[in-house]
């Protein structure tokens, strides 16, 4: 039977915010070949198709808002904000999926991690909803541990 998707935990290595890494969804797991099409001259059958490199989503993740206290949101507050005049600080982010009893069935890490986007959704008088913040990851790869 295939593991339930909704038992993860994230981590980000080496990071000051250890214990601000609880997140009700993670998305953009993916990675597709890029390919270069190059036609050659006379044969309008086909175009010949060469592996550039891979490309990567970004990694988006969401929780209720954290209002106090985030370190997490103070450093994708500064990166989303920099006027480059220093380096972005990056961390490596480690995505577990677990099973029932909580042991890792499979971990992947995205490398070199740094936010991009911060958004939090929309308020509405007329409904009873969660306040949720997005933080979407630029990362220069991700692998399977």
């Amino acid at each position: 039977m295939p593991p339930a998707s909704f038992y993860f935990s994230l981590q980000f290595a080496h990071a000051k915010f250890a214990s601000d890494n609880a997140f009700q969804e993670a998305a953009g797991l993916s990675v597709e070949l890029e390919v270069e099409e190059i036609r050659e001259g006379g044969q309008n059958m086909y175009k010949h198709r060469f592996p550039t490199g891979a490309k990567y989503g970004n990694l988006v993740l969401k929780r209720g808002f954290v209002s106090q206290g985030s370190k997490l949101a103070v450093w994708c507050q500064a990166t989303t904000t920099t006027d480059f005049s220093r380096p972005i600080e990056t961390f490596d982010v480690l995505l577990r999926l677990l099973d029932s009893s909580g042991f890792a069935l499979a971990t992947w890490a995205f490398l070199d991690a740094y936010p991009i986007k911060w958004s939090l959704s929309d308020f509405r008088a007329q409904e009873n909803a969660l306040a949720i913040e997005t933080l979407e990851f630029a990362y220069s790869m991700f692998r399977r541990e």
